[in-house]
C-alpha cells in the first residue's frame, strides 16, 4: 500500500488534542492528590488513603497514555521522513505502528475512565447511603 506525504500528517492534530487531554486529565489528578495528601495528614482516614492509592493508578495509566501518544506522534514524524526519502513500503510499516500505539493509547483512556467512574460510584455510595 503506498501512502503520501500528507497521510501521517492528518493525525497531527488529532495527537495533538489528544496529548491536551491527557495532560488536562493529568494536572487536575496532580492537584486531587496534593489536597487529598494534606488532608491525610491531619485527619489520618483510610477513605482518603484508598482514594490516593486509587489516583496513583490513573495517574500511571495517564502517564502510561501520554507515552504512547507522544511515540506515535514521534513515529509519524519518522514515517513522514522516510516516505519523503521515497522509503513508502517502511514508511507505511512505520505509520502502521503509530496507529497501533495511539490505539493503545486509547485503550489506556478507556480503562482510566473506568476506573473514574468507579470511584465516583464509589463516592456517591456514601451519599445515597
Amino acid at each position: 500500500m503506498e501512502i503520501s506525504l500528507t497521510t501521517p500528517a492528518l493525525l497531527f492534530p488529532a495527537i495533538s488534542l489528544l496529548l491536551l487531554a491527557y495532560t488536562n486529565r493529568f494536572l487536575a489528578l496532580a492537584n486531587l492528590i496534593r489536597s487529598l495528601h494534606a488532608r491525610y495528614m491531619t485527619e489520618k482516614d483510610v477513605k482518603i488513603k484508598a482514594q490516593i492509592s486509587n489516583l496513583k493508578k490513573r495517574v500511571i495509566l495517564i502517564r502510561n497514555m501520554q507515552l504512547l501518544g507522544i511515540s506515535s506522534l514521534f513515529f509519524c514524524v519518522v514515517s513522514m521522513f522516510t516516505i519523503y526519502q521515497e522509503y513508502q513500503m517502511a514508511g507505511s510499516i512505520i505509520f502502521g505502528f503509530s496507529l497501533v500505539l495511539l490505539m493503545i493509547s486509547l485503550l489506556l483512556s478507556i480503562i482510566e475512565i473506568q476506573i473514574s467512574v468507579k470511584a465516583l460510584n464509589i463516592q456517591m455510595g456514601d451519599i445515597e447511603k
